[in-house]
């Protein structure tokens, strides 16, 4: 990998992260169309930069990281997560990260069930307005919803959001969650990645991650509040629709 490829992978990081397209999805795709092989570093690239994006979120509510009922929540909503990622490890980075097959069915099938389930959500107009409020219940069961985006081309952004809909929250407030419990989600999978990776990169290949990492951070900032902005007044059907023609489209340009 290139300098200019650990930038552009950190702009795609930033920019979907948050967004409920899949950003490991959108890395892996982009990856082929520059012809970066998957190899072991660069599947480690992918998940680490995340952290850059997840900075812009810490410093954006640091407040509430200060809340200590909120951590408890967050912490029950990252346990599936958890558990099932660190028990499917040697799966996920075997079979499916890099996987682009996987990636883009896993695109298509999300778009298609964002629209349908956008048809047919009735939105919740009352309920908790502060994610402190979140009862541990529907916290734990956010947090199964997320835990199908250890699947490359799910989504966490999608999956949580949908998890909180589906549990009758109202969507500012499952969106900000959603942004929260990317904090600790994408932290333990980061470390984890690179306690098994060992560490043991060269002075060029900590550059490639110090670039994606900025890049991604600085994009992602922008992201979170472009998101926040959009959601008071559209859907994700948007979203839906998105998934679907990128799908069909680097399935056209990878195998045709």
């Amino acid at each position: 990998m290139l300098p200019f490829g650990a930038l552009i992978l950190g702009i795609v990081e930033g920019i979907t992260e948050f967004l409920p397209v899949s950003s490991t999805g959108h890395q892996i795709l982009v990856s082929a169309l520059l012809g970066i092989p998957q190899t072991e570093f660069v599947k480690t690239f992918e998940i680490a930069i995340q952290v850059g994006a997840i900075l812009a979120v810490v410093i954006i509510y640091w407040r509430s990281f200060l809340n200590i009922e909120l951590l408890k929540k967050l912490f029950v909503a990252f346990l599936p997560t958890g558990v099932i990622g660190l028990a499917l490890y040697h799966v996920l980075k075997t079979y499916l990260i890099g996987n682009e097959v996987v990636v883009l069915a896993a695109l298509f099938l999300g778009g298609i069930a964002l629209i349908v389930f956008e048809k047919y959500h009735a939105e919740s107009v009352n309920g908790p307005v502060n994610p402190r409020e979140i009862t541990y219940k529907n916290a734990f069961l956010i947090g199964l919803a997320q835990a199908v985006s250890i699947i490359p081309g799910v989504s966490r952004s999608a999956a949580t959001i949908v998890g909180g809909l589906a549990v009758g929250l109202p969507r500012a407030l499952v969106v900000e969650f959603s942004f929260l419990l990317a904090v600790p989600t994408m932290v333990a999978a980061t470390g984890l990645d690179l306690v098994k990776f060992g560490f043991t990169f060269t002075g060029s290949e900590w550059g490639l991650l110090a670039i994606g990492f900025v890049s991604a951070f600085v994009v992602g900032f922008v992201s979170v509040r472009w998101f926040l902005t959009y959601i008071r007044s559209h859907t994700f059907s948007a979203f839906g629709i998105y998934r679907i023609i990128v799908s069909i489209l680097f399935a056209l340009y990878l195998f045709a």
